[in-house]
């Protein structure tokens, strides 16, 4: 059902590509601009693992460092049917973790200290579960795309603007355009990134084989997040497991994560039905 509700999000994401194009410049304008933001969001696919950890202060760490990481996320990649993904640290008394790597062959998985100390190894194995799943569906390259349209339609927008709202026999729509169409993409690029989330709650809950443990993780993230709001890029925020911001109320009201009460309460419902 999430990979349904991506599916027809993207097409509606894509019709309002078209539609925007076609009132301020064409559909040929539209096509141009489409493929001009896939070029710019291609180089952030390629790189997204090293921009992201370099931009998150998130240092890489050997087994020697840390044996029962990593023997941990070695169990969930070879569960995942996985490589051995790189594992990183950050400094931060803020629970949180994420993952990144445009596949599989190149996934990195980062923890905070503060994570490592409120959770039990049940409920990290469970988010490690989580976090590896988003590499395994190619979460990176579906926002990549998501962010190249939405991208898009910002630059028609902003260039509709000042070229006075399109072609005089559209000026309403044109104007229309304009105002609502940035507000519409960023709407349905959150809809997307939720939809990703619960999926790889439920990707997650099945490779770790228990969602009791992945329900219980969120709840304590939650509450940690709210306590210590952490500094990363706002560009980032959608890869962790719980919303950064979370204990921003101005940065919290167009949160990419889903309500963790509904992630909780759906993970619950995948325990009974076990």
């Amino acid at each position: 059902m999430n990979n349904l509700k991506t599916v027809v999000l993207l097409a509606a994401l894509s019709g309002l590509l078209i539609a925007v194009g076609g009132a301020i410049g064409g559909a040929s304008g539209a096509m141009m601009f489409f493929f001009f933001s896939l070029l710019l969001n291609a180089g952030s696919y390629w790189f997204s693992a090293d921009i992201v950890l370099r931009s998150s202060h998130a240092r890489e760490i050997q087994r020697e460092q840390d044996p029962a990481l990593f023997d941990m996320v070695a169990e969930v990649a070879r569960r995942a049917d996985m490589p051995m993904p790189r594992v990183y640290a950050m400094d931060s008394p803020q629970p949180n973790a994420f993952a990144t790597g445009r596949n599989p062959k190149h996934a990195a998985v980062a923890v905070t200290s503060g994570i490592r100390q409120l959770l039990s190894d049940r409920e990290l194995f469970a988010v490690l579960g989580h976090e590896i799943s988003h590499v395994k569906n190619r979460d990176i390259l579906i926002n990549s795309v998501v962010a190249a349209i939405a991208s898009a339609i910002s630059m028609i927008g902003w260039i509709g603007m000042f070229s006075g709202g399109g072609d005089r026999d559209n000026r309403g729509g044109g104007i229309l355009a304009i105002l609502v169409a940035p507000i519409a993409a960023s709407l349905i690029q959150m809809g997307i990134s939720r939809s990703r989330e619960f999926e790889a709650d439920a990707d997650g809950a099945t490779v770790s084989g228990d969602p009791e443990a992945l329900a219980s993780a969120l709840q304590r993230l939650e509450m940690g997040a709210r306590r210590m709001p952490m500094n990363v890029p706002q560009a980032t925020a959608h890869l962790f497991i719980v919303n950064p911001f979370a204990g921003l109320s101005a940065r919290n009201l167009f949160s990419t994560h889903p309500p963790t009460e509904e992630r909780i309460a759906r993970l619950q419902r995948m325990a009974r039905s076990r």
